[in-house]
């Protein structure tokens, strides 16, 4: 009777201590919520498209200096490339498809379909590589058509395409390829350079007059 009395009493003052304190702990509540405490998780979700977008950068920052550094490389051989023949003279243009417009005379006589870089020589080789240069602007092309007829006997002695002669004059294209969108007709002191003299009809060396 005295060790139940004891026992009760014990447990009243148990509970009012935790009632004073205004804590109430249960000793498996506890041990659960230690077993289940876990340690923070690292958020990554936001890390992810950061680390992609920086992928992605570098990779078109990749590709980008591969392209500049053919281009370079590119320039870097042409400079290199002796010319076979140099010299200046004043360029026309012209874009002969065949089609008739502005009285044209047919396809290109060297067998390309006519095309941006295909030039036409009174005299020169068909299919001879040329470099002309004019206002620190240049363009590679080739020889694939015949002409100018006349104005070769005036000294005029490239016909360039329509869109290299544009080009060379400010940069820029033409308003059709019939048409180089400009007052002016022709290019005085064109810089050419042979870069490889072709292998059809026609003569090496200086240009000479259309039938000569």
């Amino acid at each position: 009777m005295q060790k139940r009395a004891l026992t009760l009493s014990l447990a009243g003052v148990t509970a009012l201590a935790a009632v004073s304190t205004g804590i109430v702990v249960n000793a498996d509540d506890v041990s659960q919520a230690a077993n289940t405490v876990a340690a923070p998780q690292k958020d990554t979700s936001a890390a992810a498209p950061a680390e992609s977008a920086t992928t992605q950068a570098a990779t078109a920052e990749r590709k980008a200096d591969t392209k500049k550094a053919e281009e370079t490389k590119k320039q870097a051989a042409e400079k290199k490339a002796k010319a076979l023949y140099a010299g200046t003279t004043t360029a026309s243009y012209f874009w002969d498809d065949g089609s008739g417009v502005n009285g044209d005379t047919g396809a290109p006589a060297g067998g390309k379909p006519m095309q941006k870089g295909l030039f036409a020589s009174p005299s020169w080789p068909l299919h001879t590589k040329v470099k002309v240069t004019y206002n620190g602007r240049s363009v590679t092309g080739f020889v694939g058509d015949r002409g100018p007829g006349k104005p070769s006997h005036r000294g005029i002695m490239l016909d360039l395409d329509t869109y290299t002669f544009r080009y060379l004059y400010d940069g820029k294209q033409p308003s059709s390829k019939y048409n180089a969108g400009v007052g002016a007709g022709h290019l005085k002191g064109v810089k050419y350079e042979v870069l490889q003299w072709g292998k059809g009809a026609g003569k090496k060396g200086a240009p000479q007059p259309f039938g000569s």
